[in-house]
């Protein structure tokens, strides 16, 4: 194997089977596109146990933990509902921390990053991981810097994944360092996906969307919004992206949105906004930062015309709040 990227897929009982397959039906699909060297994909389990996955399907892992010797190149950590139990087990984490000693690079899927971070090997790290339990694991883990917002983001030789299909834009993105963006495009075409989905695109801005559009201008445009939230998004700007003038702009987002491409992009912030106030620790300035406000201030104005509360009252709400049906009505004066 001296020839081969040896990758190992850590896995437990509960893990999300997605976790697994897209970084490993992604690399063997680079290996019959021609990777040279190709790689060499194992699946790790303690005492090279069966795993069941959350989904119920049951998992033979070809490679026990324990008995793993030599260099790797890849250590994949997967997450799933038993990513919890999996941060427990001292066992486990005992054979996560030896072997990302012996990896290139080191890897986290999803609330694989509970795992990662119980070993000890995120500790004054940026990372991320599933929007929903960002929060948790900055709480359960101060020493690590925790960033819901990215796809993926690398610090030094680790790596980090949002949810489940963020995977396979990180492991595209993987191929493309290994070997050149050729065949990482060859590859993305085979998975007919993104070419490929940038690392600081915005992982909550996929829950935002209503039905598309039916416009695939207009539909374009929507998709651009979603994942830029923090660059010039003025409607000149998107004239010239879609190569019409502004007015004639306004008149295909009235007639498919029933809004502005102002108040749109506006909606598409203040939406984003609050979903990473509820999933994550950040300050109001650095949400704000995030999704294209000017100020913590301006992001509180469009929180309270949006939803009718501030942003602090938000982040304590069991729930996520409801639009509200009327914009916000000033007091009259006296």
């Amino acid at each position: 194997m001296d020839n081969k990227r040896r990758v190992l897929i850590v896995t437990y009982d509960g893990a999300q089977i997605l976790d697994i397959a897209c970084p490993s039906g992604a690399l063997d699909i680079a290996n019959r596109y021609g990777a040279e060297p190709p790689y060499s994909i194992e699946l790790g389990t303690l005492g090279r146990r069966v795993a069941r996955s959350s989904a119920g399907i049951v998992m033979g892992a070809g490679q026990g933990l324990e008995t793993v010797v030599g260099r790797l190149d890849t250590l994949f950590v997967v997450g799933g509902v038993g990513c919890e139990d999996a941060a427990s087990d001292e066992r486990l984490l005992g054979q996560v921390r030896r072997l990302a000693g012996l990896s290139r690079r080191v890897a986290s899927v999803c609330t694989g990053a509970y795992v990662l971070a119980a070993a000890g090997l995120l500790d004054h790290r940026r990372v991320t991981t599933h929007w929903g339990w960002g929060k948790q694991l900055a709480e359960r883990h101060p020493a690590v810097a925790v960033d819901v917002a990215p796809l993926y983001i690398r610090d030094g030789n680790v790596y980090t994944s949002a949810g489940v299909t963020s995977a396979l834009d990180l492991t595209l993105a993987l191929i493309e360092d290994d070997h050149g963006p050729t065949l990482a495009r060859a590859v993305a075409r085979e998975l007919v996906t993104y070419l490929h989905r940038p690392a600081d695109q915005a992982q909550i801005s996929m829950y935002l969307a209503a039905p598309p559009p039916e416009d695939r201008l207009v539909r374009d445009l929507v998709g651009h919004i979603a994942g830029h939230l923090a660059e010039d998004l003025t409607p000149a700007t998107l004239a010239a992206r879609a190569g019409v003038s502004p007015r004639h702009l306004t008149r295909l987002f009235t007639a498919h949105l029933g809004t502005t491409p102002t108040r749109a992009v506006r909606v598409a912030r203040t939406e984003a906004a609050a979903h990473l106030v509820r999933s994550s620790g950040l300050s109001m300035a650095a949400v704000a930062r995030r999704c294209g406000f000017g100020s913590a201030e301006t992001l509180r104005q469009a929180f309270l015309d949006h939803y009718g509360y501030t942003g602090d009252r938000i982040r304590r709400m069991p729930d996520m709040p409801t639009v509200r049906v009327a914009p916000r009505q000033k007091t009259p004066g006296p």
